[in-house]
């Protein structure tokens, strides 16, 4: 059941193959963080092999975002709806082709590298991908027509709570992908929204938190694999999602304001993890083993709450604690004796 005991968070759905990590791919990447891995990450997906935007629509996303159950249909990005791949166009209930990192923020359009990058390009419904248009990721906002868990404001647009991760990871992958090289946008990710011109992409705090929040799924894992046997490149955070801590650090330590007043202990823990808080809400947490695995969810109210775990293997795991509607999240690694 359970198999290692830290706090973060990862979805996963179950319909794909494990990754095919190439041999050696990151061995230059290890040991490092920071600005070191940063740039040691860049050189490793660099230069990849280019295709045109018409390649995207007619087969290229086709492939890549196939619907598991469905092989006429693609999923779509922020709405998890499954069209039919005939439905592509402009016309209400069409899809279309969305940069999730806004081609306005670089002004590096339709063009390749950056402008048909598979790796951050989704389908998306065509009206969603209206709303969205090109503003920055962030919490909170008004309902999205169609879209159920989608928030908009004047200056940001929230994903359902399954792509968020997603989201967060294809960000983190064009930061680190476009350095400003060979004519290249240098593309930063930045702890502000309303970043339009700029090349530069916000929330960075959210974001973190959306990459706990909304771990590495096998259609994400499945994703990857198919762009990289066109591109020949990968996105790091999704074959390692540590990377994203090791290069940017823990959410807590970019923004307090999405740290929650919530303890949790003994640690290491042998049968029960009591998790305790003074909240006026109810915390929800999710465990997940070291594989990305969740084996296990459930909510805290006000004051203590008990987690038996005592059917639990022993290992590390990831815990992570949030609060409702408020996108505030805790992580811990907690140890499983």
């Amino acid at each position: 059941m359970i198999r290692s005991l830290a706090i973060a968070i990862f979805f996963s759905i179950s319909f794909i193959i494990n990754a095919q990590i190439p041999e050696g791919y990151y061995d230059d990447a290890i040991g490092l963080t920071g600005d070191e891995l940063k740039t040691a990450l860049h050189n490793i997906i660099d230069d990849h092999d280019e295709y045109s935007y018409n390649a995207l629509r007619d087969y290229i996303l086709k492939e890549s975002d196939e619907d598991p159950d469905n092989s006429s249909n693609v999923i779509l990005i922020h709405s998890g709806i499954s069209r039919s791949k005939s439905d592509f166009g402009g016309d209400p209930g069409d899809w279309n082709r969305e940069h999730i990192w806004a081609k306005s923020h670089g002004d590096f359009g339709n063009d390749p590298p950056a402008g048909t990058d598979a790796h951050h390009i989704r389908p998306s419904d065509v009206q969603i991908n209206g709303t969205r248009g090109n503003l920055d990721f962030d919490n909170g906002g008004n309902p999205v027509n169609n879209c159920p868990g989608c928030l908009v404001d004047g200056d940001s647009f929230e994903p359902r709570d399954e792509a968020k991760g997603d989201v967060a990871r294809m960000i983190f992958y064009m930061a680190v992908r476009y350095e400003g090289g060979s004519g290249e946008p240098d593309l930063e990710v930045v702890d502000e929204v309303n970043t339009y011109p700029n090349p530069e992409h916000g929330k960075l705090s959210t974001l973190l938190s959306w990459h706990i929040l909304d771990p590495v799924d096998d259609f994400e894992k499945n994703r990857n694999e198919v762009v990289y046997t066109y591109q020949q490149n990968r996105n790091p955070f999704i074959d390692h999602p540590e990377f994203v801590e090791d290069v940017w650090g823990d959410p807590t330590h970019i923004n307090n304001a999405i740290d929650l007043s919530v303890s949790c202990y003994p640690n290491p823990v042998i049968d029960k993890l009591t998790v305790e808080h003074a909240l006026s809400s109810i915390v929800e947490f999710k465990l997940i083993n070291m594989s990305g695995n969740v084996v296990l969810t459930g909510s805290a109210k006000p004051g203590q709450s008990a987690i038996d775990l005592s059917s639990g293997r022993e290992g590390l795991y990831l815990l992570i604690l949030s609060e409702i509607n408020s996108g505030k999240v805790k992580q811990y690694k907690i140890l499983k004796q």
